[in-house]
């Protein structure tokens, strides 16, 4: 297995030591120990910290994706109206997944070098269409931008709009997130980015609305939300629960608070500022567009001039460090370095810029 010595693909991200040893462990059966159910009820009240919110969180086993699927199918029925707010690949592609499944779908969109700069836009968007659900990104990581998400929220708020649905995948524990504050309904969440733990886990803190909704649709697939209502109370989840991810996705959150929340957040600025700045003096394109707010957790740059990305990725390689490509209308135009979690690293960064220094020159 090819293995390197830079990583700064923006997840899944380098798994630290301590998380492994909790992920290593030869595990009972979940489904009859209660100690899984400990476990479970720890890693829960750790993520509440972090994602800043006293409703109940579901924890699932799978990636990420799972938990975007899992929220979109529970809460929605063919013809529910949902408003996207689309900047980059994820927010449209939430709105194409509504859609999919039944949805009426409004997409208010943005630019890929954009974050949400219309607030008046998108008001009006709500007020004529009254949906069910409003969709954003907080991270758009293919493109390195950070959403406003409170402003979303008190029109939410002023509109009564039943849920806003908001995926925190890639900026959960390395950017303040105030779920209850900024009235989100449903805050999803993955183990492979800030949290730095293997990508088999994903979660979301559900509030009483949410629920409600959830009860009413009734959702039954692999992904449903309702099983999860009573899985604690009746020690029954929906399938067997994986003990080894649930460890690995606790013993990340248990570093984020011990490190401090507001000193991670810190960490992740850092190193993006330092990041950003170098990059910049040594030559390289930053994307986005200056006047868009760019994410302490992941640096979208421009693919030099005169070479095309599959080059420049193989050349990156043979130098003992990997990055990421983008996708949709970025894909071989920019790529993107992951500074998030453990790679969140200033000494780290500096070997990556060392290289990225030489090959630019």
């Amino acid at each position: 297995m090819i293995t390197y010595r830079i990583p700064m693909i923006p997840g899944p991200v380098r798994v630290p030591r301590k998380i492994f040893d909790a992920y290593s462990v030869d595990y009972g059966s979940a489904d009859i120990e209660p100690e899984f159910l400990d476990l479970y009820n720890r890693t829960e009240e750790n993520l509440k910290t972090i994602i800043k919110t006293k409703n109940k969180v579901v924890i699932q086993t799978g990636e990420g994706m799972l938990a975007l699927w899992g929220a979109l199918k529970s809460c929605l029925v063919p013809g529910d109206r949902v408003l996207s707010i689309g900047t980059g690949v994820f927010g449209f592609g939430i709105g194409d997944m509504a859609k999919s499944i039944g949805a009426d779908i409004r997409i208010v969109g943005f630019g890929y070098d954009e974050t949400i700069n219309n607030w008046d836009l998108v008001e009006e968007a709500v007020a004529e269409f009254h949906p069910k659900m409003i969709t954003a990104v907080h991270c758009e990581t293919p493109s390195g931008t950070l959403n406003p998400i409170a402003p979303l929220g008190k029109i939410k708020e002023k509109y009564q709009v039943p849920l806003l649905y908001v995926d925190a995948v890639a900026s959960l524990g390395g950017a303040p997130v105030f779920t209850d504050e900024w009235n989100v309904d449903l805050l999803l969440g993955g183990s492979q980015k800030c949290l730095s733990a293997p990508p088999g886990m994903s979660f979301l803190s559900v509030s009483d609305k949410a629920w409600k909704v959830i009860e009413e649709v009734n959702y039954p697939g692999y992904d449903a939300l309702q099983p999860f209502l009573t899985a604690q109370k009746n020690f029954y989840f929906p399938y067997t629960p994986y003990w080894h991810g649930m460890a690995s996705l606790n013993a990340g959150a248990e570093m984020l608070i011990a490190e401090g929340l507001e000193n991670t957040f810190k960490r992740h600025q850092e190193v993006a500022e330092y990041c950003r700045n170098r990059l910049t003096e040594i030559g390289y394109l930053l994307f986005p567009a200056k006047d868009a707010v760019p994410s302490p957790t992941v640096s979208a740059v421009k693919v030099p001039g005169g070479i095309n990305w599959e080059q420049f990725d193989a050349v990156l390689r043979k130098h003992g460090m990997a990055v990421g490509g983008s996708y949709g209308p970025l894909s071989g135009k920019v790529f993107r370095l992951g500074h998030m979690g453990s790679q969140a690293n200033l000494e780290l960064m500096k070997q990556a810029l060392e290289i990225l220094e030489k090959v630019k020159h």
